[in-house]
Protein backbone atom coordinates (compact mmCIF):
# COMPACT_ATOMS: atom_id res chain seq x y z
CA UNK A 1 0.00 0.00 0.00
CA UNK A 2 1.30 3.32 -0.97
CA UNK A 3 1.89 5.89 1.44
CA UNK A 4 0.14 8.48 -0.09
CA UNK A 5 -2.99 5.54 0.57
CA UNK A 6 -2.28 5.08 4.22
CA UNK A 7 -2.57 8.68 4.56
CA UNK A 8 -6.23 8.84 3.09
CA UNK A 9 -7.23 5.68 4.72
CA UNK A 10 -5.81 7.20 8.49
CA UNK A 11 -7.32 10.77 7.39
CA UNK A 12 -10.96 9.00 6.51
CA UNK A 13 -10.64 7.11 9.77
CA UNK A 14 -10.00 10.12 11.93
CA UNK A 15 -12.90 11.80 10.39
CA UNK A 16 -14.88 9.34 11.40
CA UNK A 17 -13.76 8.69 14.70
CA UNK A 18 -14.04 12.71 15.43
CA UNK A 19 -17.75 12.54 13.90
CA UNK A 20 -18.83 10.12 16.19
CA UNK A 21 -17.00 11.65 19.24
CA UNK A 22 -18.21 15.56 18.59
CA UNK A 23 -21.66 14.08 18.34
CA UNK A 24 -21.76 12.17 21.84
CA UNK A 25 -23.76 13.95 24.35
CA UNK A 26 -22.01 16.38 26.76
CA UNK A 27 -24.48 15.75 29.60
CA UNK A 28 -23.56 18.25 32.50
CA UNK A 29 -20.31 18.95 30.92
CA UNK A 30 -18.56 22.25 31.05
CA UNK A 31 -15.83 24.10 29.39
CA UNK A 32 -12.46 25.86 30.40
CA UNK A 33 -9.59 27.75 28.60
CA UNK A 34 -6.28 26.27 27.43
CA UNK A 35 -2.78 28.11 26.42
CA UNK A 36 0.51 25.81 25.66
CA UNK A 37 3.75 26.13 23.66
CA UNK A 38 4.76 22.83 21.39
CA UNK A 39 8.04 22.87 19.93
CA UNK A 40 8.55 20.52 16.71
CA UNK A 41 11.68 19.02 15.07
CA UNK A 42 11.87 16.25 12.69
CA UNK A 43 13.44 14.36 9.59
CA UNK A 44 10.53 12.07 8.40
CA UNK A 45 9.96 11.06 12.09
CA UNK A 46 9.46 14.42 13.86
CA UNK A 47 8.99 14.93 17.87
CA UNK A 48 7.38 17.52 19.82
CA UNK A 49 7.36 18.69 23.35
CA UNK A 50 6.17 21.87 25.44
CA UNK A 51 3.61 23.07 28.61
CA UNK A 52 1.18 25.38 29.10
CA UNK A 53 -2.11 25.72 31.60
CA UNK A 54 -5.44 24.82 31.58
CA UNK A 55 -8.12 27.50 33.73
CA UNK A 56 -10.73 25.62 34.69
CA UNK A 57 -13.42 27.12 37.29
CA UNK A 58 -11.34 29.60 38.32
CA UNK A 59 -8.47 27.55 38.78
CA UNK A 60 -5.01 27.18 36.91
CA UNK A 61 -3.52 23.56 36.67
CA UNK A 62 -0.67 23.14 34.85
CA UNK A 63 -0.03 20.64 31.69
CA UNK A 64 2.69 19.19 29.61
CA UNK A 65 2.48 18.11 26.28
CA UNK A 66 4.41 15.42 24.29
CA UNK A 67 4.00 13.91 20.76
CA UNK A 68 5.84 11.84 17.78
CA UNK A 69 4.89 12.41 14.00
CA UNK A 70 5.36 10.50 10.69
CA UNK A 71 5.59 11.47 6.93
CA UNK A 72 7.06 14.00 5.75
CA UNK A 73 8.11 16.78 8.02
CA UNK A 74 11.69 18.25 7.73
CA UNK A 75 12.80 21.16 10.26
CA UNK A 76 11.73 23.02 13.60
CA UNK A 77 8.90 25.28 14.49
CA UNK A 78 7.70 26.55 17.99
CA UNK A 79 3.93 27.39 18.01
CA UNK A 80 1.95 29.29 21.12
CA UNK A 81 -1.84 27.67 20.85
CA UNK A 82 -4.78 29.02 22.56
CA UNK A 83 -8.17 28.25 23.00
CA UNK A 84 -10.79 26.36 24.51
CA UNK A 85 -11.09 22.69 26.40
CA UNK A 86 -15.30 21.97 26.02
CA UNK A 87 -17.08 18.60 27.18
CA UNK A 88 -14.91 17.94 30.74
CA UNK A 89 -16.34 17.64 33.92
CA UNK A 90 -12.83 17.59 35.54
CA UNK A 91 -9.32 18.73 35.13
CA UNK A 92 -8.39 15.47 34.53
CA UNK A 93 -10.50 14.93 31.40
CA UNK A 94 -8.02 16.87 29.65
CA UNK A 95 -5.45 14.32 30.17
CA UNK A 96 -5.30 11.85 27.07
CA UNK A 97 -4.05 11.13 23.79
CA UNK A 98 -5.06 13.29 20.85
CA UNK A 99 -4.98 12.15 17.30
CA UNK A 100 -4.97 14.03 13.91
CA UNK A 101 -3.79 14.07 10.24
CA UNK A 102 -2.42 17.57 8.81
CA UNK A 103 -0.30 19.51 6.37
CA UNK A 104 1.16 22.64 6.77
CA UNK A 105 3.92 24.80 6.32
CA UNK A 106 6.03 27.74 8.31
CA UNK A 107 8.81 29.87 7.03
CA UNK A 108 9.50 32.45 10.09
CA UNK A 109 5.88 33.35 10.92
CA UNK A 110 2.84 31.03 9.89
CA UNK A 111 -1.07 30.41 11.69
CA UNK A 112 -2.65 27.20 12.21
CA UNK A 113 -6.13 26.03 13.62
CA UNK A 114 -7.49 22.90 15.08
CA UNK A 115 -9.67 20.40 16.53
CA UNK A 116 -8.99 17.45 18.49
CA UNK A 117 -10.61 14.79 20.59
CA UNK A 118 -8.87 12.68 23.12
CA UNK A 119 -10.89 9.47 24.11
CA UNK A 120 -12.73 10.94 27.20
CA UNK A 121 -14.34 13.21 24.80
CA UNK A 122 -12.61 16.75 25.69
CA UNK A 123 -13.01 18.43 22.77
CA UNK A 124 -9.80 21.28 21.89
CA UNK A 125 -10.40 24.03 19.87
CA UNK A 126 -7.34 26.05 19.36
CA UNK A 127 -5.43 28.15 17.37
CA UNK A 128 -1.91 29.43 17.19
CA UNK A 129 0.96 30.98 15.58
CA UNK A 130 4.18 28.74 14.60
CA UNK A 131 6.95 30.27 13.78
CA UNK A 132 10.53 28.89 12.54
CA UNK A 133 11.46 26.69 9.59
CA UNK A 134 9.21 23.91 8.84
CA UNK A 135 7.44 21.57 6.24
CA UNK A 136 5.24 18.73 7.12
CA UNK A 137 2.30 16.50 5.41
CA UNK A 138 2.01 14.08 8.14
CA UNK A 139 0.38 11.57 11.19
CA UNK A 140 0.16 13.81 14.57
CA UNK A 141 0.00 12.12 17.92
CA UNK A 142 -0.55 14.89 21.03
CA UNK A 143 -0.08 13.51 24.87
CA UNK A 144 -1.24 15.90 27.62
CA UNK A 145 -1.01 15.23 30.67
CA UNK A 146 -1.90 17.36 33.92
CA UNK A 147 1.46 18.00 36.52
Amino acid sequence: MSIFKKFRTMLAAFAAIAAVAMAAPAAQADSGRITFKVVKAGFVIGASGGSGTLRFHGRRYPISIGGLSYGFTFGASATNFRGTVSNIRRPSDVAGVYAAAGAGAAAVKGAGAIVLTNNKGAVLTIAGEQTGLIVAADLNGLIITLQ
